[in-house]
C-alpha cells in the first residue's frame, strides 16, 4: 500500500477544530488527494464545510474494496460489512451447482454489497438496482467492470422479468430510519445524502415491508434474502419475513453495531399472489 504523504500540520488542526474525529488519517487522504498547495486547501475548506470526505475523494472504502461514490450518493457504512458478511457466508455453505448462484444487491446505493460480494465469492450473475439516478451512476462504474448489470427503478420493478424465482441471495440495505429521526442524524447523513437512501417511513419499516412481501415471487427455492436492519426493530422484521412465508432469524455484531434479518424460502414452496412492490 502506498504510504500517504505527511499532511501539513495547519490542515490537520483546520480538520480537528471543525471536529473531524480521524483528523490525521483525513488530512493524509486529502493530501494525497491534491496535486497542489491551494488544491488540498479547497478540498479542506469542503470538508470543513461538511462535506463527507468521501464525498470529496470520490470512493469510499469498504469490506476492503474501493467504491467509487460521488456528490448526493449514500456512503457505504462500516456496520453493513454484517451483511456483506453474512451472504458471503451462505453463498460459500451452498457450495458448487455448476453455474453462477444469482444475487440481487436491492436498494444497491453505489453497489457496495455486490461487488464486496463479487470480491469475496465470485463468480456471480451479479445485478443490482436502485431508485436514485446518480446512485445507479455509481453502481455502474462500480459494478459492471466485474460483469454485473445495474437496473434503475422502484425495488423489483427494475429487475428482468427473467430473475423470477432464480434468485438465490437478494442482499439489502434498504433505508429503515423513522422518519421522525431523520433530523436527529449527522449532518453528513442529512444533509448531504439522498432522503431516499434514508427514510424508511413512518415506522422505518416501509421498504422492508414491500421487500419482504415480494421477496417470495423472486427467490429460487431455498434462496435467502438478508435486510439490514436495527436491533429494535429486528424482531418486526422477523415477523414481516415469517408473514411472508420465509423462515427468520437474526444475526448481530457488536463490533460492527450492525443486525442483519436472515430469511429463507421454503423448497418447493409455490409464491404467493403478488402483493405490492
Amino acid at each position: 500500500m502506498t504510504a500517504l504523504p505527511a499532511p501539513r500540520p495547519a490542515v490537520i488542526l483546520r480538520l480537528r477544530a471543525a471536529g473531524c474525529v480521524f483528523a490525521e488519517e483525513e488530512a493524509g487522504l486529502l493530501s494525497a488527494a491534491a496535486a497542489t498547495p491551494d488544491q488540498l486547501d479547497a478540498l479542506v475548506e469542503r470538508r470543513v464545510s461538511g462535506l463527507p470526505l468521501e464525498h470529496i475523494l470520490g470512493w469510499a472504502e469498504f469490506c476492503e474494496c474501493r467504491i467509487e461514490v460521488e456528490e448526493g450518493v449514500f456512503v457505504p457504512r462500516r456496520r453493513t460489512g454484517h451483511l456483506v458478511q453474512q451472504a458471503a457466508r451462505l453463498l460459500a455453505d451452498a457450495g458448487s451447482t455448476g453455474r453462477a448462484p444469482v444475487v440481487v444487491d436491492l436498494c444497491c446505493g453505489s453497489g457496495a454489497v455486490g461487488t464486496a460480494l463479487a470480491a469475496l465469492v465470485g463468480p456471480l450473475e451479479l445485478h443490482a438496482s436502485d431508485i436514485d439516478p446518480a446512485a445507479v451512476r455509481c453502481a455502474v462504474r462500480n459494478i459492471v467492470p466485474l460483469g454485473g448489470a445495474v437496473h434503475e427503478g422502484d425495488l423489483y420493478d427494475a429487475l428482468p422479468a427473467r430473475l423470477r424465482r432464480q434468485v438465490n441471495l437478494l442482499a439489502v440495505n434498504a433505508p429503515y430510519v423513522p422518519t421522525a429521526e431523520i433530523g436527529t442524524m449527522p449532518q453528513e447523513a442529512r444533509l448531504h445524502e439522498p432522503r431516499v437512501s434514508l427514510d424508511g417511513g413512518t415506522d422505518g419499516l416501509q421498504i422492508q415491508q414491500r421487500v419482504a412481501a415480494a421477496a417470495p415471487h423472486w427467490l429460487a427455492p431455498g434462496g435467502h434474502l438478508l435486510i439490514e436492519t436495527s436491533r429494535r426493530q429486528a424482531s418486526r422484521t422477523v415477523e414481516l419475513f415469517i408473514r411472508n412465508g420465509l423462515t427468520a432469524r437474526v444475526s448481530s455484531s457488536a463490533e460492527l453495531d450492525a443486525t442483519v434479518v436472515i430469511g429463507t424460502a421454503a423448497v418447493g414452496a409455490t409464491a404467493r399472489p403478488a402483493g405490492p412492490v
